[in-house]
């Protein structure tokens, strides 16, 4: 089931979820190399990879190439930032489609939740549960050696967050290869479908649904308690 728009409008600009996909986008086109050789050495040079963020050291040649995480070695890339490489992987992609996929989502989803949060809470809500997502992942994959990037840690925040604020919104949706007969379901049904759907990915696909499902149940256990704080810039009827 894929999304195509919700029927959910907004009451004030949402300036800062529009930043966020100009930005991405313009790291995928202006900062990320085009060429699979050069993009491999790019994201092990500035990319999350979990294997480092266990050993708080780059990893060295030998590491990369036999997949293997230990300690000491000379590191490839000695002066990696490995702690700022948690934000800035957010912002790469592997691919057009993981980027155009990732930030399809996040038009849909992410203006409701600036709107609840204000700008800048909002920003800091999507790096903070990008960096908390990743995290996931490593906890449950800490010797691998494989970068981690995308933002699909930070838009599932998003929609855990869209989940408990707006479960009763609509979400028109289509079932590929039906692609001429949208219908509309209930974010809750859409949200609780994909986040379950999570748990079926083949792990052979290189897919970080620990990272989907860390971001998921970080966004929606924020939204749970600024909601019951009445910490929303606007208040949304129970």
């Amino acid at each position: 089931m894929l999304p195509i728009r919700d029927d959910n409008p907004t009451v004030r600009s949402t300036v800062l979820n529009w930043a966020i996909i100009a930005v991405t986008v313009a790291v995928y086109l202006l900062v990320q190399p085009r060429s699979e050789g050069e993009l491999a050495s790019f994201l092990y040079a500035e990319a999350t990879i979990p294997c480092e963020v266990l050993t708080a050291e780059p990893l060295s040649i030998p590491e990369i190439e036999q997949g293997t995480c230990g300690r000491g070695g000379d590191p490839l890339f000695a002066e990696k930032p490995i702690w700022w490489s948690l934000v800035a992987s957010i912002f790469f992609h592997g691919g057009l489609f993981h980027l155009v996929g990732n930030l399809w989502m996040l038009w849909i989803f992410g203006n409701n939740i600036e709107d609840e949060l204000g700008h800048v809470r909002y920003l800091v809500f999507y790096l903070v549960s990008g960096v908390l997502a990743s995290l996931a992942h490593v906890a449950l994959n800490p010797r691998s050696t494989i970068p981690l990037v995308g933002a699909s840690g930070a838009i599932a925040a998003v929609m855990g967050a869209y989940l408990v604020l707006h479960p009763r919104a609509r979400v028109t949706s289509i079932i590929p290869p039906l692609f001429f007969l949208p219908f509309r379901v209930p974010a809750a049904v859409f949200l609780v479908l994909w986040f379950v759907g999570q748990f079926a990915i083949d792990t052979s696909t290189g897919v970080a649904w620990e990272a989907h499902v860390g971001g998921f149940a970080v966004g929606a256990a924020y939204a749970w308690r600024l909601r019951r704080a009445g910490r929303l810039e606007r208040q949304i009827p129970t």
